[in-house]
């Protein structure tokens, strides 16, 4: 944070400070009292196990310039260090300071939502801008009613523009935070049925995932997959330019003349009368469409196609997401971040086309949060595993016993399956040869990105 002070603290939250300087400066904010420095401002959230305010003493001692509190109405003796604000509810007080901060930025600010690929997307996205702009984007995976506020909180007067990812888990959510954000620009990358076990049905997915428009500016710009079929027919409320991306003829910006063969994807980049070739330094047909969406941003915020191209061109990819490591002994598709039905499909998809000569074996763990139909899901993506033409497919968990059954209904692929981690990694070590082409897929909790490290050190040794 730049130019801020306790008082601005006040204000913003409607607080009472109990004690401390009211010009005393605040440097940043932290949720978390092991990461406090000197200069911060320490917001004790109540979580389900953890009392944050029970760290005020520690952090004061570690020379936060200031804390919230919603638990005390004067000052303990022994902890009259730093400013202390009283409020009513330290998380909403959080977001209080967000929406105060937004208010005081003139910077335009994108905002990116969606069920798969909202991460990449944004990091896409502010790679093409960054040919132009001084480009600020979401740090990690802060894009919830807590990180959105930070976010905000970290953007300087130096930033061109902003670029942030908003998450969703729950009804009303994405509501407060993009509120909080008052984006100039929202981007829908699909509706698809990651957090359908809160959200009891793809509909409601839809319906929650519009709610992007309630902090998007009366002008603003909303930017939708016209490929997916509950998007492709949306228009933005009332005063709002809607513009679609896709392969289909309803987009405004389009792909043609795909090539995904082994390697990163190449297309040209259709807009009116304008072409551009695009090189990708990522694979499959997935991030041809986030590219697609990085593009219509741009046009957006007055660059061309061609800029857009050359900002794309610096995207590699991050650690867990379709990283491709080629060993000494085996070819590894790491993409062991996280995974959804969707997910691990577009990622099969990739892993076919990986060196098309060798053996291909698919690790596949359990999906999550998939509500009742878990089961159904995992059949329908082993259905979809053996149409990929992969060679061989070792699976880890109880729900992934259904992903074996939907391979086994169309195939005769072979097909291993684990419950245990351990028992499975003994298993490959025995059976993998030189030359095969390894993916690893699964959901973050199942624990497959330790394992793909373990072999891709294997590989290399």
């Amino acid at each position: 944070m730049e130019h801020v002070f306790v008082r601005d603290l006040v204000e913003a939250t409607g607080g009472k400070l109990l004690c401390g300087d009211p010009e005393a400066s605040v440097a940043r904010i932290k949720l978390d009292s092991r990461q406090v420095e000197s200069g911060d401002l320490f917001v004790p959230i109540i979580g389900e196990r953890v009392d944050g305010h029970k760290f005020i003493p520690q952090v004061l001692d570690l020379g936060a310039a200031a804390v919230l509190t919603s638990e005390h109405d004067e000052v303990p003796e022994e902890c009259s260090k730093g400013a202390w604000i009283r409020v009513e509810d330290t998380k909403a007080a959080l977001q209080d300071i967000g929406c105060y901060l937004r208010a005081r930025l003139s910077l335009p600010l994108v905002g990116v939502t969606g069920s798969v690929g909202k991460t990449t997307t944004r990091e896409m996205i502010a790679a093409a801008l960054s040919a132009k702009y001084r480009v600020y984007k979401t740090p990690g995976n802060s894009n919830s009613q807590v990180g959105v506020p930070i976010t905000i909180s970290e953007i300087s007067e130096q930033d061109e523009i902003g670029v942030i990812e908003l998450g969703m888990s729950e009804p009303g959510e994405l509501t407060v935070i993009a509120k909080i954000a008052k984006i100039d620009m929202a981007v829908i990358t699909n509706i698809g049925i990651t957090h359908i076990e809160q959200l009891g049905s793809r509909e409601n997915i839809y319906k929650e995932k519009m709610t992007i428009q309630d902090g998007l500016r009366e002008d603003g710009v909303l930017i939708l997959n016209g490929d997916d079929d509950m998007l492709c027919s949306t228009k933005g409320k009332s005063g709002v330019k809607t513009v679609y991306y896709g392969i289909g003829s309803n987009c405004d910006f389009r792909a043609e003349n795909i090539n995904l063969n082994d390697g990163p994807a190449t297309f040209t980049a259709v807009h009116g009368e304008d072409r551009q070739e695009v090189v990708l330094g990522v694979m499959g047909m997935h991030n041809v469409m986030n590219a697609l969406a990085a593009i219509a941003v741009c046009n957006e915020n007055g660059m061309t196609m061609e800029e857009a191209a050359q900002g794309l061109k610096t995207f590699h990819g991050f650690k867990g997401r379709q990283q491709i490591h080629a060993g000494a002994r085996y070819t590894i598709l790491d993409d062991s971040y996280n995974a959804s039905p969707a997910s691990m499909k577009a990622s099969l998809d990739v892993f076919k086309t990986l060196k098309p000569d060798s053996r291909h074996v698919a690790v596949l763990a359990d999906m999550k949060e998939l509500g009742d139909k878990v089961m159904e899901y995992h059949h329908e993506v082993g259905v979809h595993t053996a149409g990929t033409g992969v060679n061989f497919v070792i699976t880890l968990g109880e729900a992934c016993h259904a992903l074996a059954e939907g391979v086994r209904s169309v195939s005769d692929i072979p097909v291993v399956e684990f419950t245990d981690k351990d028992e499975m990694v003994s298993y490959l070590e025995a059976n993998l040869a030189d030359g095969d082409c390894v993916l690893f897929k699964g959901s973050n909790s199942m624990g497959l990105s330790a394992v793909a490290a373990h072999f891709i050190e294997k590989s290399n040794s």
